[in-house]
């Protein structure tokens, strides 16, 4: 297995998780505002992050995802998650990614997915990436836009979330379109 990743941009530095992020995990993805938006569980309780981040070697050396932990380049403060979950029969993978409360509206979220993109389908040679967002999480929507994403429609009731079912708007890239556009 190939040395795990780390993604730099501007801002950012995209590394693997430590066990040490795991307070700052727990703290950041247990905001009640950040977990309505996302697929985190809520509450977030102890002991769950650091499960979560043992677990995310096992998954890379499998090549079934790849988890990065978001941080600040220039003093490394951790800030959220951004991931793939790979289907390699298929050459897909499914998006995912959540930033801390205090660190939205920021244009991180657009610079973590831009590179993961890029390494999505340079490295991996994925030929589509897709991430789903809930109905009303109009931010994620224009994060994926801003980063190249098309709009591919709705999917109706697909999630129940906190007692009731809500719908996934689906965003979605193809290797030559990324390749068209950079």
């Amino acid at each position: 297995m190939a040395p795990f990743p780390q993604l730099k941009t501007d801002r950012l530095l995209l590394r693997k998780f430590q066990l040490s992020d795991a307070p700052d995990v727990q703290r950041l993805a247990g905001a009640k505002e950040v977990a309505a938006g996302t697929f985190l569980p809520h509450p977030y309780e102890d002991g769950m992050a650091e499960r979560w981040i043992a677990d995310q070697e096992r998954i890379h050396e499998e090549g079934t995802a790849v988890s990065f932990a978001i941080t600040l380049a220039d003093n490394a403060t951790f800030i959220g998650s951004i991931g793939l979950n790979i289907a390699q029969s298929h050459r897909h993978a499914r998006l995912g990614y959540w930033l801390g409360l205090p660190y939205w509206n920021r244009g991180y979220g657009t610079e973590a997915v831009k590179a993961v993109l890029a390494y999505g389908f340079g490295q991996l040679t994925l030929n589509r990436i897709y991430a789903p967002h809930f109905l009303g999480n109009d931010a994620s929507g224009r994060v994926l836009q801003k980063a190249g994403m098309t709009y591919e429609g709705r999917m109706r009731e697909h999630y129940l979330r906190f007692g009731r079912f809500v719908d996934l708007e689906l965003y979605g890239l193809l290797q030559q379109e990324f390749i068209e556009r950079t």
